[in-house]
């Protein structure tokens, strides 16, 4: 059995990668907290978010393959610099407050399991794993590893089926949407929204793409410009089996929360660890540990996405040596955003600042520049300069351009609500 999950992973790509990562801790926190307050009269946005964000994922690996950089270079080499330096900064801020909740995370749901171990010891623990795999290991069995890490998610499906006896009833709300014009209600779907697509999800698929095909030889960006239709296909089918993955064990996840918390009259659960300790006498001591499992293995999967993207746009701002597949002495800066952004996650965690509720201003941060991004993204997407036959056709311009709308609309919320 194990071979052949081996062999299936091999064929498993950056969409897989970044499907799986965009369900991290903080966004378990997220459609668990919506699971419990609202039951199931939120699951129908599953079947929302998932042709958006597969639309604009394939959009932005497709920009990575066929213009040979990533999307904050080709921001930089197109747009004004003032444009480049506010998006690169306010992606550093998120991203080093998500990484900090993520860890906290971790280190919480760990200590569930192993109670004998301090919260500090566990934290410094998984930061020092995640950043000597990052740092220290080749791209390519790097990847194999985030691969692995990506299973631990399938812990939510078995939590599911473990909680959940009346399932007409969840596929009823998954198809027969219970909108509700409140303004909890409306917190809780720019939420979901901003946790399911955000800006270093872009820029990690298209600069993995790129390190995919460093890996076949290609390495120069002339080199890598342009695409076969057989590589599109393959870029494709993985972005579709990601984003298929992501958005499964969201709906999991929320039936998870509908059936137990919401069930039981515990509508306010904040963070992860709670969650996985109020499950234990409502489903039992198993699904507890599921839950609790799948936290630690999807934050050793989103944390070094989560800095390395950051990490991405930095060095291309800077022009810096980047990439995975080099050796530290080889791009000093590149690992040292890493290095340094996962630190300062690390210290949010012991310096009184609340890494849930910073979670907030992350979204607020994600919610500003997600949409100028994807407006970038489509003006590239359509230049047949730079994209040559491989520009957006309707159906993506149509979903990318709802997308923008629908992203532009709850930054605004944020503000008004």
């Amino acid at each position: 059995m194990p071979s052949a999950i081996r062999r299936l992973l091999q064929k498993f790509g950056p969409g897989f990668i970044t499907g799986s990562s965009d369900d991290d801790p903080s966004g378990i926190a997220t459609y668990t907290q919506v699971g419990a307050q609202f039951g199931l009269g939120q699951i129908w946005t599953v079947l929302l978010m998932f042709p958006l964000m597969t639309a604009v994922q394939e959009m932005s690996a497709r920009i990575g393959m066929v213009a040979g950089d990533g999307v904050t270079m080709v921001l930089r080499s197109r747009y004004p610099k003032w444009v480049l330096w506010l998006f690169v900064s306010l992606l550093l801020i998120a991203n080093t407050i998500n990484i900090g909740a993520d860890l906290g995370a971790m280190a919480d749901s760990a200590h569930l399991l192993i109670p004998q171990i301090p919260f500090t010891v566990l934290a410094i623990l998984f930061t020092l794993l995640i950043l000597i795999l990052e740092i220290f290991v080749t791209y390519k069995t790097y990847a194999s590893i985030l691969k692995w890490f990506a299973l631990s998610l399938l812990s939510y499906v078995v939590t599911a089926f473990l909680v959940t006896t009346n399932w007409s009833d969840v596929f009823v709300s998954l198809v027969v949407p219970n909108f509700q014009l409140t303004k909890e209600y409306l917190v809780a779907l720019v939420a979901v929204a901003g946790t399911t697509i955000s800006p270093y999800l872009f820029i990690w698929q298209s600069h993995e793409e790129i390190e995919e095909e460093i890996a076949l030889g290609r390495n120069t960006s002339k080199a890598r410009r342009g695409a076969t239709k057989a590589e599109m296909r393959s870029m494709r089918e993985d972005t579709l089996i990601g984003m298929s993955f992501s958005q499964l064990i969201t709906f999991f996840i929320m039936t998870t929360a509908a059936m137990t918390f919401f069930r039981h009259g515990l509508f306010d659960i904040q963070t992860t660890s709670q969650a996985a300790q109020a499950l234990a006498p409502l489903a039992g001591k198993y699904a507890s540990v599921l839950f609790a499992a799948g936290i630690i293995g999807t934050g050793l999967l989103a944390v070094p996405v989560l800095s390395a993207s950051a990490s991405y746009a930095m060095s291309d701002a800077f022009q810096w040596n980047e990439g995975l597949y080099r050796k530290f002495r080889e791009a000093h800066g590149f690992y040292g955003v890493i290095t340094v952004s996962t630190l300062i996650g690390l210290l949010i965690n012991f310096i009184g600042i609340n890494p849930i509720k910073a979670l907030i201003w992350t979204a607020i941060v994600n919610g500003l520049i997600t949409p100028p991004i994807i407006a970038i993204m489509l003006a590239v997407a359509n230049n047949k300069s730079v994209m040559g036959k491989y520009t957006n056709g309707w159906i993506s311009n149509a979903l990318c351009g709802l997308t923008l709308v629908l992203t532009t609309i709850a930054s605004v919320l944020i503000f008004v609500l």
